[in-house]
């Protein structure tokens, strides 16, 4: 499938996002609890099931397209899916992990499991329509779904999730082909216009320690970036729309300072370090000290003049 340049303006009736937690506006909130502060404090005022200062890449997109934000599907208060559903969650992955969220910190919401949760809502949300009134205004049309955009943006916690199991650089690489075979199963499945992101930065983010000898000139763990790569070499022919994520985020971090960014690798909210990341005592983090609960992941002055927002996520 080759990539197709827009020549008007595009016109989608509805979004339908799959992903992880660069692009979750909820859904792992609705499932396991909210996103604490200070998420969201920069453009929503407090937590708003993301993961992150203010808004995320798909939340740009829907406003550039006209749209509501999306509402995840598995979020049942003050939910609107008349423009689309968002099935990402955050530390999904594109293939099932053998460990639960506590264990291995991944979702069990992989993208087949959002793939079976799409193709419930395709059927029910028919069903829920057709009693009419509000229920009318509250679900896509059925003609929708041929001429919505799907997006996807997942991927980086399955390169992430080989490192953490001790494999190899060449080990991950082997499961690649498989990864990418899940993106063929939505694709075939419905829909014509499809938007995807390759992965982004894995030997950026603060949480994958690295040794000194396999950091680039920007800082940048450059294992774990070759595999990204790697990843990333398959998708340009799958995709009509497709988004070169990685060399988008690898400038802000190697020319941060030119883009405007004072740490472009030291994280905004955290705490402790060189990095200004501890991972037991993350964003939002309180401890107990002399009987009184006292904010130590706490956020910077100012979330804009940095890249990373809390060792895992952009800001």
């Amino acid at each position: 499938m080759s990539m197709v340049l827009a020549r008007k303006p595009c016109q989608f009736p509805a979004i339908f996002n799959f992903g992880d937690s660069n692009s979750d506006t909820r859904g792992l909130s609705a499932a396991f609890g909210q996103a604490p502060p200070p998420n969201g404090l920069s453009y929503f005022g407090g937590p708003a099931g993301r993961y992150c200062d203010g808004r995320l890449v798909i939340d740009f997109i829907a406003q550039s397209l006209g749209l509501p934000y999306l509402s995840a599907f598995l979020d049942s208060v003050g939910s609107n899916f008349g423009h689309g559903a968002n099935f990402a969650t955050a530390a999904s992955t594109i293939r099932p992990q053998s460990t639960t969220l506590n264990q291995g910190g991944f979702s069990p919401i992989s993208l087949n499991i959002q793939y079976y949760e799409f193709h419930d809502f395709v059927v029910r949300s028919q069903v829920v329509r057709k009693r009419g009134g509000v229920f009318k205004t509250l679900m896509p049309k059925e003609e929708d779904f041929s001429s919505a955009l799907y997006t996807f943006d997942i991927g980086q916690n399955d390169l992430t999730a080989g490192y953490f199991l001790n494999m190899s650089k060449d080990e991950v690489k082997a499961y690649v082909p498989d990864v990418l075979n899940q993106f063929q199963t939505i694709i075939q499945a419905r829909g014509r216009y499809f938007w995807i992101h390759n992965t982004g930065l894995v030997g950026l983010m603060e949480r994958i320690p690295v040794l000194a000898g396999q950091i680039d000139e920007y800082g940048c763990a450059s294992p774990f970036n070759e595999v990204a790569q790697f990843f990333n070499q398959d998708l340009v022919d799958v995709a009509i729309t497709y988004v070169d994520v990685y060399s988008v985020k690898y400038s802000l971090i190697s020319q941060g300072r030119k883009h405007g960014f004072k740490q472009p690798l030291r994280t905004c909210c955290g705490h402790g370090g060189k990095y200004n990341y501890n991972k037991k005592l993350g964003c939002g983090a309180k401890i107990y000290k002399h009987g009184k609960e006292a904010l130590v992941g706490d956020p910077c002055q100012d979330p804009s003049t940095y890249v990373n927002w809390d060792g895992v996520h952009f800001t």
